[in-house]
């Protein structure tokens, strides 16, 4: 039980840093005003890297179970569903959002030779509130979605996702 719980949680991380990093670096390029392939291509490479490293890192399906437990919330229902999707988006969305803004405006100074009037914070707090709420709808999604379907897999179900 403790080696399949442990392929889930692997499954999770993975599946949920690819669909945050896709849908927040598209949020985050398209919001910009400047989207270009190659800008989405590295923003969702290095937010794939930085997801990764913090679900590997942060066990979150224990940590939001804990917390939940804590407040007297049943597992599966809506009060505890919100709860741990707003405990994952506190988590992942905050910092992704800042690296994601950081090599943006890193991006802007090198290619402004300096020159360009930006403020770190001015770009990073619109940034932060958009990517947090679309955060917190997608893990509120599928969050449960695939932990069904690694449920499901892991079971030994013969329906293979």
């Amino acid at each position: 039980m403790e080696e399949k719980m442990k392929k889930i949680g692997r499954g999770m991380n993975i599946r949920m840093g690819l669909l945050m990093s896709f849908c927040l670096s598209l949020i985050g390029t398209l919001f910009s005003g400047h989207f270009t392939v190659p800008g989405f291509i590295l923003s969702f490479i290095v937010s794939t890297i930085i997801s990764m490293i913090i679900g590997f890192v942060i066990p979150m399906g224990k940590v939001t179970n804990s917390l939940a437990g804590k407040l007297g919330l049943k597992q599966g229902t809506l009060p505890e569903r919100l709860f741990s999707s707003l405990i994952s988006n506190l988590i992942y969305t905050p910092l992704m959002t800042f690296c994601m803004v950081f090599l943006a405006y890193q991006m802007a100074m090198k290619q402004s030779g300096g020159m360009a009037q930006l403020n770190l914070l001015s770009m990073f707090l619109p940034s932060l509130l958009i990517c947090f709420i679309a955060g917190y709808i997608l893990i509120f999604i599928f969050q449960p979605l695939f932990f069904k379907i690694l449920m499901a897999r892991y079971a030994g179900n013969e329906k293979k996702y």
